[in-house]
């Protein structure tokens, strides 16, 4: 029998490492800006087309290469930062492996211009799909120019399942912000289809931060600085009434380098425990310095998984700092000197006598005296006494008339879509600002009247979407909401659903857009936090056939106007709730599968009296 085990060719052996490096544009603009970081560029441009997967190009002013080094860097683990093993625990610098180059151009078309500063000539190379097309020298400025081209064109099935272009621009938008955050002294350009993103000049950290995301973060944010002999940790905590209820400003850095730490997330969110809901997300961008040898940064293929040798440390140290950092802002009160009303503190002299307080007493006080006394009015606290008394009988009036034969009658098979029918809305009950209760003819009908609502507006706006029906209700005051790089673009994408939802707006400068009227269901309670909501929201619901857009989009509106938990409800108010939940196409369950209703039958509530 044959031998039948051989060794893959260079191109598919780069093709499979792309696999695991390349994944998607993203991918691309990471390893090249950061080559273009590690050749000491402070000038770093970057311009996409059609997200990446037409057109990337990654143009700095850096070290640039010889025409042997400008070949050899496409060669698989050729690298000028490996010489021996030793080498990769002490490494700072960004790539090391030799992959990136290789596996770039096995995968797209890829030409590269390149020269030395000390070089009269540079050097061009034209390559695709890992096959050499042509090399020569050139004029070209110093630094290096990338231009990678058609991505996966060769491998149709890998390009089939990139996502949208919102998406696949959101992505190189997050690796741009990570690679931008730990380098605020590199100027940084992107630019999508000619339309300009970013243009970030050389800054501090906060002004870093501000650049990237919008210019009053600077004042959400508490610093965190903490020096010791295993870890230095310094960066920035948002401060709790600045925190989402979705995912995003979480960064960590070690030496510089971006990395996902769910056990040091942890650190902070404990850190954070009875001062924000289970549901909210902190911001934070923490930057950690350690010895290299203390970390292995090598054991996945985008180095953005990281294991620290002594974890456990770090981690009290982190969550300690988080509260040591929390306990200032919120103890240490602040004293505007500049106020106009500020306080006056009289000055002493010499000859200032000092008087002991004096406590002024009524002798003929009687707290034995009835109400009705003569020598006593009607306090306002005995007023309110009176009226507590008289709610009190309010609320239980009608529970001793009431008989079996008043309750509201549910059909047995109520999750087969048949709905309430009932003029009784003294059967109603709210329980903690959250939960409607009413019996039904199997036990008690626990209704989450947040949910409820929000399933209501969902069918409602869906409705709108399809049938383009949407009402607007015009601002007296326009509203401003400030926007990054990353929610414009998710904006654009769904500003003509919005349009059709009866959202008018108007783009300004420098990300703001102006609000000018708002669907009339949501009346102008909030427009740009509504629209906030709405975008964050939306561009954290994943990518899934289960949810097209205008559901999305729908979902998205219906959560961010929807009731907030707490709020008070009149019976009538809860009796209108119900009554549109039981219309709905589907009233048990949120478009993401959460339950709105449950029964407690008669029997488990007898078992908790037993």
């Amino acid at each position: 029998m044959a031998d039948i085990i051989q060794l893959l060719p260079d191109s598919i052996a780069n093709q499979i490492a792309a696999g695991e490096v390349i994944q998607r544009p993203a991918s691309v603009v990471k390893e090249l800006v950061e080559n273009a970081i590690d050749a000491g560029s402070t000038s770093i441009q970057i311009l996409v087309k059609d997200s990446g997967k037409t057109l990337i190009q990654i143009i700095d002013n850096g070290c640039g290469m010889s025409e042997t080094d400008a070949r050899m860097s496409f060669e698989r683990h050729a690298t000028s930062k490996i010489r021996k093993a030793q080498d990769l625990f002490s490494i700072r610098t960004m790539g090391f492996r030799g992959e990136a180059l290789a596996s770039i151009a096995s995968v797209s078309h890829v030409e590269l211009k390149t020269r030395r500063f000390e070089d009269e000539l540079g050097c061009e190379l034209h390559i695709a799909g890992s096959e050499l097309l042509k090399q020569e020298s050139v004029q070209c400025s110093s630094g290096t120019n990338f231009l990678v081209k058609n991505l996966f064109f060769n491998i149709p099935a890998r390009r089939k399942f990139l996502k949208s272009n919102t998406t696949e621009l959101r992505h190189i938008i997050n690796e741009f912000q990570r690679i931008a955050l730990t380098n605020p002294d590199v100027s940084f350009k992107l630019t999508h289809n000619e339309q300009l993103l970013f243009n970030l000049n050389p800054a501090n950290r906060i002004q870093r931060i501000e650049q990237v995301f919008r210019k009053n973060i600077g004042q959400q944010l508490i610093k965190l600085e903490t020096d010791t002999s295993i870890v230095k940790i310094n960066g920035f905590i948002g401060k709790p009434e600045f925190a989402k209820k979705n995912p995003g400003e979480q960064f960590f850095f070690v030496n510089n380098r971006y990395m996902r730490h769910p056990y040091f997330h942890k650190a902070i969110t404990s850190a954070f425990q009875n001062i924000l809901k289970p549901e909210y997300w902190p911001s934070y961008f923490i930057f950690f310095e350690v010895d290299p040898e203390s970390i292995d940064i090598n054991i996945h293929p985008t180095k953005t998984e990281i294991k620290f040798e002594d974890e456990n440390n770090i981690w009290r140290i982190l969550n300690i700092s988080v509260k040591e950092s929390l306990g200032k802002f919120n103890i240490t009160p602040t004293i505007d000197f500049d106020a106009a009303n500020h306080v006056q503190i009289p000055v002493m002299n010499n000859d200032t006598s000092i008087r002991q307080p004096e406590i002024k007493v009524n002798p003929e006080y009687n707290p034995f005296e009835s109400s009705g006394s003569k020598s006593r009015t009607s306090t306002p606290l005995q007023k309110l006494e009176k009226e507590n008394l008289q709610n009190w009988d309010q609320l239980y009036a009608g529970f001793e008339k009431s008989t079996g034969s008043e309750e509201i009658v549910f059909p047995s098979d109520l999750e087969n879509g048949q709905h309430l029918s009932s003029d009784n809305s003294e059967n109603l009950l709210q329980f903690k600002g959250r939960y409607i209760l009413t019996s039904v003819k199997s036990g008690l009908m626990i209704i989450d009247q947040r949910r409820a609502h929000i399933r209501i507006l969902f069918e409602k706006f869906e409705q709108q979407l399809i049938n383009c029906t949407g009402v607007s209700q015009k601002l007296l005051f326009p509203s401003l909401l400030e926007l990054d790089a990353e929610k414009l673009v998710l904006i654009k994408e769904i500003a003509s659903s919005l349009t059709s939802l009866g959202f008018e707006f108007q783009w300004m400068e420098n990300y703001m857009l102006q609000i000018l009227a708002t669907p009339s269901e949501i009346g102008n309670s909030g427009p740009a936090k509504i629209i906030d909501e709405i975008i964050q929201f939306y561009g954290n619901v994943h990518e899934d056939i289960e949810y097209n857009v205008n559901e999305k989009i729908a979902f998205s509106l219906a959560k961010a106007s929807a009731i907030k938990g707490g709020k008070s409800l009149r019976s009538e108010e809860m009796k209108k709730l119900i009554d549109d939940l039981f219309l709905c196409k589907s009233p048990n369950y949120l478009p993401n599968g959460k339950t709105i209703i449950n029964i407690l039958s008669l029997d488990q509530i007898t078992t908790l009296f037993q």
